[in-house]
């Protein structure tokens, strides 16, 4: 649930936080930044990611509990949480992993530096970002979320229940953005648990709210979607005035204050030169997603079925490297505020290293035996077939995509994301190019599902390629 919550107005709580709580949350944050310019990187980064871990797997376990409660509403409202689903994915990459990682990274630089006020002054340029780029989201979706789904093969009772649960649920963007934006600030100065253990209890509540109110309980009428919709934003926004809260009162290492008067267009140009590049790899994801989706359907309904199954283990795989990629954007960022830049570089390399031998175990596991994945969701033996031939093909290169995130997150970091970014532009490029053409030449599904393998290789490469010929000094 990587989520929104509430307007921007109480923020001028923070008003009430008191000179010592301020003085004891910028002690807090030097001793903090202090310690994770001297501890060892491996035992840190490992500590870091622990808990988003935890976040990252309740989270998926939510969207699995909310797609089963959905398949008992029936066929009609599954069809239509498929419809939605891409553009809630897309809003949470955007506000989490894209712009989530410029605010982090910027506030952890200035916690490296030792600047304290910039860094304060930084969370209220992210907290206007995040407001404002959620204002526009949930315009777009009150205007256009008919469009969007009828063009995404919406129609009829189908498309009416992806507008009632779009309606509530993208309607509410903001608090997408609000919640990522406040969680991203806490991450930047190294704390985990916070964020993580909000995300969870969030989750919890999403999952009860969801049910309650889309089935019924006792006196609660049944709203179907939208109350699934609604279970949602009661959560995100439960979820992100806890963040603001915790935030405010200068319990975070950092104060956030409402004060116009403090803007200024250096700062939003701090986080946007990471935020802004960045959000052009979840458009390249959801591009390429839909590509493949339309190649593989040329090959028949078995064998659609059979990439979907192998694809939602790739999918799950991403939140693994999300926990370990988040973990490093705050020591990379305060190693490069403090000029640190080798010890950044460090970092960024034993994350990487770390994100290859966990989902490239998962990998091979599912490479040498993919009826363990595939056994889970279908008896059919054609769709088996070809979800295991999908998983032969493409399961030794979840090692390249776990380090091509992973390094991804760390330039985050270290302010130096465009070469990551176009790394993303190749793999599209050669899922886009080698697909059509092997489809043009009526090609077998085993040569389409190779050049998706040989793309998260190229993927990989192309990172790691780019993060060691960048320079990341000054």
């Amino acid at each position: 649930m990587a989520a929104s919550q509430g307007a921007i107005t109480p923020v001028t709580a923070a008003a009430t936080a008191t000179p010592v709580a301020a003085a004891s949350a910028s002690a807090d944050a030097s001793s903090h930044a202090s310690v994770l310019l001297r501890a060892p990187i491996l035992p840190t980064l490992l500590r870091l990611t622990v808990p988003n871990l935890a976040a990252m797997v309740v989270i998926a376990l939510v969207s699995i509990c909310e797609t089963a409660y959905v398949g008992i509403l029936g066929t009609t409202q599954l069809a239509a949480i498929a419809l939605v689903f891409p553009m809630v994915m897309l809003m949470q990459m955007l506000s989490a992993g894209a712009m989530g990682g410029g605010v982090s990274s910027a506030i952890s630089r200035a916690l490296g530096a030792g600047d304290i006020v910039r860094a304060n002054a930084l969370a209220l340029h992210a907290a206007v970002i995040g407001m404002t780029a959620g204002l526009f989201s949930s315009a777009i979706f009150v205007m256009f979320s008919a469009s969007i789904f009828r063009a995404l093969g919406g129609s009829g009772a189908v498309l009416g229940e992806a507008l009632a649960y779009a309606n509530i649920a993208l309607t509410a963007a903001i608090l997408t953005w609000l919640l990522n934006t406040f969680a991203s600030i806490v991450r930047g100065t190294g704390n985990m648990r916070v964020p993580s253990l909000t995300l969870l209890v969030g989750s919890g509540l999403q999952i009860m709210l969801g049910g309650a109110l889309g089935f019924g309980i006792g006196p609660i009428p049944r709203f179907g979607l939208a109350g699934v919709a609604s279970g949602l934003v009661i959560a995100y926004a439960s979820a992100t005035l806890f963040l603001l809260w915790f935030l405010a009162t200068g319990r975070g290492r950092l104060t956030l204050r409402f004060n116009p008067a403090a803007l200024d267009g250096e700062m939003f140009r701090d986080i946007l030169k990471v935020g802004a590049i960045s959000a052009v790899s979840p458009f390249q994801v959801v591009l390429t997603v839909l590509i493949l989706t339309r190649l593989v359907a040329g090959f028949g309904t078995e064998a659609l079925a059979g990439y979907g199954i192998g694809a939602r283990l790739e999918f799950l795989l991403i939140p693994i490297v999300f926990a370990i990629g988040v973990a490093s954007v705050p020591m990379v960022g305060m190693a490069m505020g403090a000029r640190q830049v080798e010890r950044a570089r460090q970092i960024a390399w034993t994350a990487a290293g770390v994100a290859m031998a966990a989902v490239g175990a998962i990998g091979l596991v599912v490479t040498l035996v993919p009826d363990v994945w595939s056994g889970l969701f279908s008896g059919d033996a054609a769709v088996r077939a070809a979800a295991n031939l999908y998983l032969r093909s493409t399961g030794w290169g979840f090692a390249f995509v776990g380090v091509g995130l992973s390094l991804y997150f760390a330039s985050q970091g270290s302010g130096k994301v465009l070469g990551p970014v176009l790394a993303g532009t190749i793999r599209l490029l050669v899922v886009a190019i080698g697909g059509c053409w092997l489809a043009a030449s009526g090609a077998p599904a085993w040569a389409l599902f190779a050049v998706v393998g040989a793309a998260m290789a190229a993927f990989g490469l192309s990172v790691a390629a780019a993060v060691y010929l960048t320079p990341w000094g000054r």
